[in-house]
C-alpha cells in the first residue's frame, strides 16, 4: 500500500522527469542518426571553386579598369595582359618552374627543419616551468622580430649561401612552430594528463600518445604560421643576398625585375609569391587541419 501510495504521490513529477529524460534521449538518438553525405561535384565546385574564382575576376577587374582609366601612367601600373606576356616570356624561356621551384624547395625543406627543432622546443617550454620563464618571453620575442633583421646577421655569419638562407627560415619559423604547441598544449585538459599517467603513458609515451594529440588543432595553428613565417623569411633573404651559387628563386627575381624597372616583371614576382603561399596552404594545410576537425567530430564526413 505504502508502495502504491508513494508511486501516486510521485506521479505528475515523475511523469515530467521521465518527458525530460525522453526529450534528452530523443536528442542524442537524433544526433547519433545524422546522415553524412557528400556533396555533388557541382555543389563543390559551386561553393569552393566558383566564390574564389570570382574573387581573381573582381581583382583582375578592377585592376584593368584602373589602367584603363589611367589612374596613373603604365610605368607604374601594367595591364593584367602585360603581366601575363611577362609570364609568357618566362615559359617560352623555360625557366619558369625552375624559378619557382627554386623557393619551394628552400621554403620547404627549411620549413620541415624547423619543425624537427621547434616540435622538442615547444614540449620542453610547454612542461617545464624553469625553462617557461627562462624561454618563453624569448621565443615570444623572436616571433615579433621581422626575418628580414636576419638577414645582414646570417649574412656576416655564413656568408652568401644556402647555409644563410636557411638560418633565415630556422630563425623566423622555430619560434611560431614552438609557441604554437605551448599554445596546444596550455589547452589540453588536466583530465587528459591524469588519465595518461594512470595507465603508465609518461614521459616520451604520454608526450607522443596524449599531449600531441590532445594538443593537435594549436600545434597545427601553430605550424601554418611556422610555414608562413618559413616563406617570409625566405623571400626576405632571396630580396637581400644576391649570390650566382643561390640561383634564381622568387625573390630575386622579384629584386631583379626592380633593378631592371620592369613592373609587369615586378607584379608577376608578387602573383607568383602569392600563389605558391596560397598553393601550399590549400593542398598541404588545409586537408589536414580537416581531417583533424573530422576525427574530432567537429565537421561533418561530407564536408
Amino acid at each position: 500500500m505504502a508502495s502504491t501510495d508513494t508511486t501516486t504521490k510521485a506521479g505528475p513529477g515523475h511523469a515530467g522527469t521521465v518527458a525530460d529524460f525522453a526529450s534528452v534521449g530523443s536528442g542524442l538518438d537524433a544526433l547519433d542518426a545524422v546522415v553524412t553525405q557528400r556533396n555533388s561535384t557541382t555543389e563543390t565546385l559551386r561553393q569552393k571553386v566558383l566564390p574564389p574564382l570570382l574573387g581573381v575576376f573582381l581583382v583582375i577587374a578592377l585592376w584593368q579598369g584602373a589602367y584603363s582609366l589611367h589612374v596613373t601612367t603604365a610605368y607604374k601600373l601594367p595591364s593584367p595582359l602585360d603581366v601575363w606576356r611577362a609570364a609568357e616570356d618566362l615559359w617560352y624561356q623555360g625557366t619558369l618552374f625552375s624559378i619557382i621551384w627554386t623557393s619551394v624547395w628552400r621554403g620547404l625543406s627549411g620549413f620541415l627543419v624547423a619543425l624537427v627543432i621547434g616540435t622538442p622546443i615547444g614540449l620542453v617550454v610547454a612542461r617545464v616551468k624553469p625553462v617557461r620563464a627562462a624561454l618563453g618571453p624569448v621565443l615570444s620575442g623572436l616571433q615579433s622580430l621581422p626575418s628580414v633583421a636576419w638577414v645582414p646577421a646570417a649574412v656576416i655569419w655564413l656568408g652568401i649561401n644556402d647555409s644563410m638562407m636557411y638560418a633565415v627560415i630556422l630563425l623566423g619559423a622555430v619560434p611560431s612552430i614552438a609557441n604554437g604547441l605551448v599554445a596546444g598544449i596550455d589547452q589540453v585538459p588536466p583530465l587528459f594528463l591524469r588519465a595518461g599517467r594512470t595507465i603508465g603513458a609518461t614521459g616520451l609515451t604520454g608526450a607522443r600518445h596524449i599531449l600531441l594529440p590532445a594538443a593537435l588543432p594549436g600545434y597545427l595553428a601553430g605550424l601554418k604560421q611556422g610555414w608562413a613565417f618559413s616563406w617570409r623569411s625566405l623571400m626576405a633573404a632571396e630580396l637581400v643576398a644576391s649570390s650566382p651559387d643561390l640561383g634564381l628563386g622568387l625573390g630575386r627575381f622579384l629584386e631583379n625585375q626592380r633593378e631592371f624597372s620592369d613592373m609587369a616583371g615586378v607584379l608577376l614576382g608578387i602573383i607568383l609569391i602569392l600563389f605558391v603561399g596560397i598553393a601550399i596552404e590549400l593542398l598541404v594545410f588545409t586537408p589536414v587541419e580537416r581531417r583533424v576537425l573530422r576525427n574530432r567530430g567537429l565537421l561533418a564526413s561530407g564536408k
